[in-house]
């Protein structure tokens, strides 16, 4: 059995650690490898897993042993495979211990979800070190069978549909969070957001809508706009804030299992960054997507790439809302005009979602591709 170290630095709060944790307990739990997880702040981690203490230094969660990313970097034999997380940057003393193993671990640098056309050529490319007898690979996630896949689970989909399918176990969820059964035309939409984008307009215009709408936002997200619509300065988890026809609430932060379910549950999906972005599209639910923020607006062209890609097989009303709504949401612009578009498209973008999802499953499971490509080297 090998053994793999995964190195994460949080940056992105929750996306950087969301990706790792997934990866490290689908590699534990499937394919039976040991794995540690390396991560330097273990409070971020601990708000989407509770089960890990922040206190601790060493400990064991779900199979995966969990260590605290420090400097200096703790004494550490390295593992067979390391696997270095978004570009984070091994620890010096590591890397001089991976070169004085006898078999040289395999280094893979595990790079952020893509839909950019260039990833499939840099897929697996290899970087000699310049200074010690190491070779980095480089590994990319994406949409195609020529890139590194993406992260699924092998039971996700039976999970998912079991639940939609379970009326007993849709309640005992929503009873878990506190949250009445959806009640007549209610709608119930997820918002998990940056800054940048507009959600007091969303508001103005939910309140307005004829069907009653409950939006569930976790707590710290959107603070400003909540406070600036409802004049609240306060928002953490369970208050409910009314106003015409809509309903916001505010709900802990949930662990991976129960954030699939809410997306699940929901009636459309306002996601970010990478983790939250591949869990939406799982859900096969409509879904409005907001990147990471990068200089010089790296990420629009990364969002126009995958909408390209996403829209194939969208009639032209149905792909021009989605566009829309996508663009004004990630660039701070009102969605006025386009979320009732979006609105009204809803029953053709369920559709697509799952016609979209099962498309996914063919480019195939990052962590199995993963173990494979590590094993080939070995």
């Amino acid at each position: 059995m090998n053994s793999w170290d995964l190195f994460c630095r949080v940056v992105d709060n929750y996306g950087d650690i969301g990706v790792c944790w997934r990866l490290a307990r689908q590699l534990a739990v499937e394919h039976r490898m040991r794995v540690r997880l390396w991560v330097d702040d273990l409070a971020a981690f601990h708000r989407i897993c509770p089960e890990v203490d922040p206190a601790r230094s060493d400990q064991v969660c779900r199979g995966v042993t969990v260590g605290r990313w420090t400097d200096p970097f703790p004494a550490a034999e390295p593992a067979d495979v390391v696997v270095e997380a978004f570009a984070c940057t091994l620890p010096e003393s590591y890397l001089q211990a991976m070169s004085a193993r006898v078999v040289k671990p395999r280094w893979i640098n595990l790079e952020y979800l893509s839909a950019e056309q260039w990833v499939e050529e840099c897929h697996g490319l290899a970087s000699p070190s310049p200074r010690l007898p190491l070779t980095k690979h480089f590994f990319f996630p994406g949409f195609t069978e020529r890139t590194g896949g993406v992260l699924r689970e092998h039971d996700l989909e039976s999970r998912r549909r079991a639940f939609v399918r379970d009326e007993a176990e849709r309640g005992d969820f929503w009873q878990r969070l506190g949250i009445p059964l959806p009640a007549g035309d209610e709608k119930r939409l997820s918002l998990f957001c940056y800054r940048q984008g507009r959600a007091e307009d969303l508001f103005s215009l939910w309140q307005e809508q004829a069907e009653r709408t409950t939006c569930l936002v976790p707590e710290g997200i959107a603070g400003p706009a909540i406070g600036a619509f409802f004049g609240q300065t306060r928002a953490e988890s369970g208050r409910v804030f009314h106003r015409g026809n809509l309903e916001v609430r505010i709900l802990p932060f949930l662990e991976q299992d129960e954030y699939d379910r809410l997306l699940w549950a929901c009636d459309c999906n306002f996601v970010r960054g990478e983790d939250s972005f591949l869990r939406g599209q799982w859900a096969m639910q409509p879904m409005v997507w907001q990147p990471y923020a990068q200089e010089e607006g790296v990420h629009l062209h990364k969002m126009e790439v995958f909408l390209d890609r996403y829209c194939v097989g969208l009639d032209g009303q149905a792909a021009e809302a989605v566009k829309s709504l996508w663009r004004a949401w990630c660039q701070g612009e009102t969605v006025a005009e386009a979320w009732p578009a979006f609105r009204v498209q809803w029953g053709e973008l369920k559709r697509h979602a799952a016609r979209w999802a099962e498309g996914l499953v063919g480019v195939g499971d990052l962590a199995h591709k993963l173990v494979r490509f590590s094993l080939n080297r070995l």
